[in-house]
């Protein structure tokens, strides 16, 4: 009587082979998310800066921080009518109710810097080339996104 099933070899190659599918689809997935990451900087900084513009409009000036000052952290959570604060006034004009945080786990936080309320520089840093932009540290500014 014949015995039927797989042979030693032919489970060995199967599993060869699907591991370097899984590996291959970790890869891609890996550059993905970093692309992801860096699409949602892009995005908050104009988003931050359409605020800004919002800011600016109402006030004839920028938000004055003499020292760059790191956003969408605990102390610069909101941004309303007295500029980057912890917590948005209620009733008072909030231009983002949330600032955004750098995506984690890399690149460095988003900040704001802005001498004497005439212009102001938001700095971010890219992992990777994305919308026109190469990998490394960018900033933005009234006359736009560059590096």
């Amino acid at each position: 009587m014949k015995k039927r099933g797989f042979t030693l070899i032919e489970l060995l190659v199967v599993i060869a082979i699907i591991g370097l599918l899984s590996t291959l689809a970790v890869v891609a997935l890996n550059n993905a998310r970093q692309k992801s990451r860096d699409a949602k900087r892009v995005s908050d900084v104009k988003q931050i800066s359409t605020a800004l513009e919002l800011y600016f409009a109402d006030n004839n000036g920028y938000p004055v921080a003499a020292v760059a000052i790191v956003l969408g952290s605990t102390n610069y959570d909101c941004f309303d009518e007295d500029g980057f604060v912890a917590a948005c006034d209620v009733g008072g004009t909030t231009y983002m109710g949330v600032v955004p945080a750098n995506p984690l786990p890399n690149g460095a936080d988003y900040s704001y810097l802005s001498a004497d309320g005439t212009d102001y520089t938001l700095s971010f840093e890219l992992e990777g080339a994305t919308g026109g932009l190469s990998a490394g540290v960018a900033t933005a500014s009234p006359s736009g996104i560059a590096q």
